[in-house]
Formats: C-alpha cells, sequence, structure tokens
C-alpha cells in the first residue's frame, strides 16, 4: 500500500476522536492532505429514511453517491460479512492523500498510536493481554515505562512530529 496509515486506538470513551480533530488540523497546517477511515464495529446508516439517497438504496443501488459543490458521499453496500478490509478500502478510496489516519481498527497491522487514560484503565491495549508490535507511540495523561515514544495526551504537535518522521519525510 502506497499511502501511509496510522490508527489511532483505545478503549471507548478515552478520545480517540479528540486526539484525531487535533492530529488533523496540525497535518493540516503543515500542508498535507489528510484522509480519515473511522471504524464502526456496529451497524450504521449515514442516511436518512425519506430522504432521496436512502430511497435509492432501498430500491436497490449497489453504490449510491450525492454529490455537491462542496462534497461528495458514497454508500456503497457489501454482501453480509464481506466488510472490506482497511487496505482494500485505503487503496480505493485514498489515492488522492498524503496519509491516513484511522479511528479504531485495534486488530489491523497498521501502525498504531494508542491513546490511554488512567481513569480509564490502568493498562495499555497493545501492551496488555498481548503485545502489539504494531504500537508505535502512546498518548497518555499519566507517566509510563513503555518501549515506544510517550506522549502527553494533548501533544498533537510531537505526534505529528513521529508520524512525519516515520511516514512523510521523502
Amino acid at each position: 500500500m502506497s499511502t501511509p496509515v496510522v490508527s489511532i486506538v483505545a478503549k471507548s470513551g478515552t478520545g480517540k476522536t479528540t486526539l484525531l480533530v487535533k492530529l488533523i488540523a496540525e497535518l493540516k497546517r503543515r500542508g498535507y492532505r489528510v484522509g480519515v477511515v473511522k471504524h464502526d464495529a456496529h451497524r450504521f446508516d449515514i442516511d436518512r429514511e425519506g430522504k432521496d439517497s436512502w430511497r435509492l438504496t432501498q430500491a436497490g443501488a449497489d453504490t449510491m453517491m450525492i454529490t455537491s459543490p462542496d462534497k461528495s458521499a458514497m454508500v456503497k453496500l457489501h454482501a453480509p460479512d464481506e466488510e472490506p478490509t482497511l487496505e482494500q478500502t485505503v487503496a480505493r478510496y485514498f489515492i488522492d492523500v498524503d496519509l491516513v489516519l484511522t479511528e479504531g481498527f485495534k486488530k489491523s497491522t497498521m501502525p498504531k498510536i494508542e491513546v490511554h487514560r488512567q481513569e480509564r484503565s490502568p493498562k495499555l491495549l497493545c501492551r496488555g493481554e498481548e503485545y502489539d508490535p504494531h504500537l508505535i507511540a502512546v498518548a497518555s495523561d499519566t507517566l509510563m515505562e513503555i518501549d515506544v515514544p510517550l506522549h502527553d495526551i494533548n501533544d498533537a504537535r510531537g505526534l505529528c512530529d513521529l508520524i512525519v518522521a516515520r511516514f512523510l519525510s521523502r
């Protein structure tokens, strides 16, 4: 895969989205084109019942796209239990960005930054019961001994420095 991917992982309610928002803003400030994939382990519906796009999908469209002067959105149906892999999704839909950040995908083999809050859990996902060799950094609200770089949970600039040096320096 030519587009680098970094997954932001954590237990629910730890601050993945908050950190992602800061990372995106900092990467955009530095001039990078950023894509994001959010994993939802549950079923979601982006369309609202009764809207034209919903009616078209309900009628049987396998792919439905809505476009306007400032954005596009696509609904692509998958066969049951045939969710595309992260690698397939990035290769198919993110050819025009410098980097893809993901929220979730904790079981993927992509490089990961784990968000950690002591009050949420004393243990890390990627250094707990199982050792994830794809962990590249931890963003935490507490000091800890760890075998990867440790950043303050609010240190988007430092995490961007790490991402740029590791994945975007040409």
